[in-house]
């Protein structure tokens, strides 16, 4: 199918490029990148320099002129619903990695992102593009809104809980350790390396707008901080919520093994996964403890923010909207060491 890959020169839009150009299924006709604009993939991204061949970074409007059947779209928020609705019109099918069609209120989307959505015609009409909480929306999707990382870790955690009445719905607490490569490209005084390596730092305290999007996918409160650490990709969540009476820790990894026995892309652990477990992949990792002492269910995750946490997770809703195999052009195991 003939693919087209806006936003290519960001973090996530060059690993949609990556995983598009070796797709079975794949024909990438368009890349384009505003900042980059004329200058060779190969060059800005030398990691697909064999693959990309001759390819150049197009300007964005250039899109909207192109013969594309699929279009992942890859900019930042507030940009999407502008060329979103043009690309729908033209027949395209869009699965956007932005945040501008996951919630499903206007009204909590401009609370939380500072100003009104400028289509909010559209947001019924997407999909969430969690396959494993949303399979069966998705085939045939026009619009698929992509999952953000930290909401597709924390879900993967928690939600089994929450769908099982097995937790409480408020005071859940998500602490999450994220990679620099989760804040983008553009540099900051943040991610300079003398203030970035060998330190760790939460940001976005009490005002993280993944906040509203986990909330209306658990179905539950919850408090969340996010923390930078000095490694380039990867996610690890611990997700705390007030277990029910008769909850265990054995109890809790059934419930996680019930609910994942027949999904390719998620593996439940005996022990705490790690950062680095799932690099390179499109994997998620969850385990579980419950504690007897203070009635607290601890959830686990661990997934690559750039894969499963974007890119990955993107081609894998392709796949199931497109009705063929899950798993094809996503990589099921990570790098190690």
């Amino acid at each position: 199918m003939r693919v087209g890959v806006v936003g290519a020169s960001g973090y996530a839009g060059s690993e949609v490029l990556r995983l598009a150009l070796g797709h079975p299924r794949a024909e990438v006709v368009i890349a384009t990148g505003e900042s980059s604009a004329g200058r060779r993939v190969g060059d800005h991204v030398p990691a697909l320099a064999a693959v990309a061949g001759g390819m150049t970074f197009a300007p964005t409007v250039d899109a909207l002129d192109a013969d594309l059947e699929i279009a992942f779209v890859a900019l930042p928020h507030g940009q999407s619903q502008r060329i979103v609705p043009d690309l729908l019109e033209r027949g395209v099918r869009v699965l956007d990695l932005g945040a501008d069609f996951r919630l499903r209120d206007p009204e909590i989307y401009e609370h939380w992102y500072g100003h009104p959505h400028e289509r909010p015609d559209l947001v019924g009409s997407a999909v969430y593009g969690l396959v494993e909480r949303h399979r069966e929306e998705l085939p045939g999707a026009r619009l698929v809104a992509v999952p953000g990382c930290y909401p597709t870790a924390t879900s993967l955690a928690l939600g089994p809980f929450l769908d099982a009445g097995a937790v409480e719905r408020t005071g859940i607490v998500v602490n999450a350790l994220s990679g620099a490569s989760g804040a983008g490209r553009s540099p900051s005084d943040r991610l300079h390396f003398p203030r970035l390596a060998a330190n760790a730092e939460s940001y976005g305290l009490l005002t993280h707008r993944h906040t509203p999007e986990m909330e209306q996918e658990i179905g539950g409160s919850l408090l969340f901080t996010p923390h930078l650490v000095p490694v380039s990709r990867g996610m690890l969540v611990s997700a705390y919520a007030r277990a029910r009476e008769g909850m265990t820790t054995d109890v809790a990894l059934g419930i996680l093994r019930d609910r994942y026995a027949d999904e390719p892309f998620v593996v439940v652990l005996e022990e705490p996964p790690t950062m680095k477990d799932p690099v390179g992949s499109n994997l998620c990792f969850v385990s579980a403890r419950v504690d007897p002492r203070t009635g607290w269910l601890l959830a686990m995750s661990s997934i690559d923010n750039l894969l499963k946490g974007a890119a990955g997770q993107a081609i894998q809703a392709w796949n199931v909207a497109e009705g063929w195999g899950e798993t094809e052009g996503l990589p099921r195991t990570g790098v190690t060491p």
